[in-house]
């Protein structure tokens, strides 16, 4: 992460406060990933537009930002299969937990939800304390 300054990260942050604010604003809809796309699968075929178009956006948006500003290629330095296992932890993780970080972090917190101060503690918590285990006790 040679590229990280203050400033790229102060603005991704409001890019993202915004999107959520507008998103609730206009749809009246928490902007949380796991949810969007869970429910991109709904029966009810117009809230599976915005659900769609909010999915496609991200996924453009990624494509335009490598376009543009091109970043160092993505190595990775585990092995698939860890990398894969934690995938699946961290989806069950977020039905358990009734959202991700986008829905409990960046939305709940904003409207003062104490499930969400709650569930943001947890997996913060839970986080630093992987990171530290996986790379300082067992070195990997």
């Amino acid at each position: 992460m040679d590229n990280f300054t203050p400033y790229s990260a102060l603005i991704g942050g409001c890019l993202i406060g915004l999107s959520a604010a507008l998103l609730l604003f206009f749809n009246g809809r928490v902007a949380g990933i796991s949810g969007i796309i869970v429910d991109s699968f709904s029966t009810e075929i117009n809230h599976r537009y915005w659900r769609g178009f909010f999915l496609i956006g991200l996924m453009l948006s990624a494509a335009m930002m490598n376009t543009f500003f091109p970043a160092a290629p993505v190595t990775y330095s585990r092995h698939m299969l860890f990398v894969v296992i934690s995938g699946i932890l961290v989806g069950y993780g977020v039905r358990l937990g009734n959202g991700c970080t986008s829905g409990h972090a960046v939305c709940g917190l904003a409207r003062f939800s104490l499930r969400s101060a709650v569930a943001t503690l947890t997996f913060m918590s839970a986080a630093m304390l992987t990171t530290y285990i996986m790379r300082h006790v067992l070195e990997y």
